[in-house]
């Protein structure tokens, strides 16, 4: 009776093991779409567009950063059942830390993602007009709406799974078109090392700090580690390791693409050129990109912050703090319409 259900259990762990894998993957996925927002278009392709593919380095650097910051949020959610934002109410119950914790870590993580939100509408409304013909005003409605419909049907786990999508659609949109470009090999390769000096070039360093800006995102530290509860530690590494590894490939190709450019970025000026370089379909396929990053992007900042109100001022168990309760709520639904407000705006 003993021995019977430990070796039904170890028969039956091969069989299921590869399942968790895909699912941490898929789950994993939203950290992908979180940082691969319009800023990292932007970013991207702009360092494409003035040093073409030296600067990949800190592509790969950002990505390895954003590894190993999202492992210790994760594996302290692993161990300990609670996400960052609780833990750090429990580690600092009261006195000036109390304070901090609360009203600077919680202040800057709302706050900055109200302005992500921003900056995630306005350039999923700029790309989705590459591929439709509508006023800037009705898609950044459309945006917004889109992100506070998905994050009203389901739960975080389930938007994560379904940000997989997203990524997904941006990758091979990209990817396609960065192939298309096809770029030397050997130059790939050398932008794989960072060049002497390159800090002394204020423009090349300033892509540099981009770059390794819109990847290695702060309120991700609070979405991964509420996100990383239930996987184990193993499979939280690997879904983490292949989600953040597809992110810094997508965004290697959205610089491959930048490099296309003769000037200054634009989100025009690049469906211009991929139109005229590779064909109209790039164009679009880039419109389809650009929206699908700012709708991801725009569902999982709101998703963000509202996880951290959550375990910075409530309870996970309070049914006002649930997925469909109405402060968790009210918290996402406030970041979308700021961010809705500003792109409304036309406020940079």
């Amino acid at each position: 009776a003993v021995v019977a259900p430990d070796c039904g259990a170890r028969q039956l762990a091969p069989q299921g093991r590869p399942m968790k894998r895909i699912g941490s993957i898929f789950l994993w996925s939203a950290i992908a779409a979180a940082f691969i927002g319009p800023g990292t278009v932007t970013a991207a392709a702009s360092a494409g567009a003035s040093a073409g593919t030296a600067l990949l380095w800190a592509i790969l650097f950002s990505g390895v950063a954003t590894f190993t910051l999202q492992e210790f949020a994760g594996r302290l959610a692993v161990t300990t059942g609670e996400d960052l934002a609780s833990v750090l109410r429990t580690r600092y119950p009261i006195g000036f830390a109390r304070i901090a914790s609360v009203l600077l870590v919680g202040g800057a993580i709302l706050l900055g993602c109200a302005a992500y939100e921003a900056g995630n509408i306005l350039g999923g409304a700029a790309g989705a007009m590459l591929a439709l013909d509508l006023p800037r005003e009705a898609v950044t409605v459309i945006v917004a709406l889109a992100a506070g419909t998905l994050l009203m049907a389901g739960s975080p786990q389930f938007i994560a799974r379904l940000m997989a999508g997203f990524v997904a659609l941006m990758g091979v949109g990209f990817l396609l078109v960065a192939v298309s470009l096809a770029p030397s090999i050997g130059e790939l390769l050398t932008g794989l090392v960072p060049k002497p000096g390159f800090a002394d070039d204020p423009t090349s360093l300033l892509a540099v700090l981009a770059l390794v800006g819109t990847t290695v995102v702060p309120y991700n530290l609070f979405l991964g580690a509420a996100l990383a509860r239930d996987p184990g530690l193993d499979d939280m590494r690997f879904g983490l390791a292949v989600s953040v590894g597809i992110g810094v490939l997508i965004t290697a190709a959205i610089l491959v693409v930048g490099t296309a450019l003769d000037g200054a970025f634009s989100f025009q000026a690049l469906g211009t050129v991929l139109a005229a370089e590779v064909g109209v379909w790039a164009r679009t396929g880039a419109g389809i990109g650009l929206l699908a990053a700012g709708i991801s992007s725009a569902v999982t900042a709101p998703l963000a912050a509202a996880l951290t109100a959550r375990g910075l001022f409530g309870d996970a168990e309070a049914p006002a703090w649930h997925a469909r309760g109405w402060r968790f709520r009210s918290v996402w639904a406030a970041v979308i319409l700021i961010g809705a407000g500003f792109g409304l705006a036309d406020v940079r």
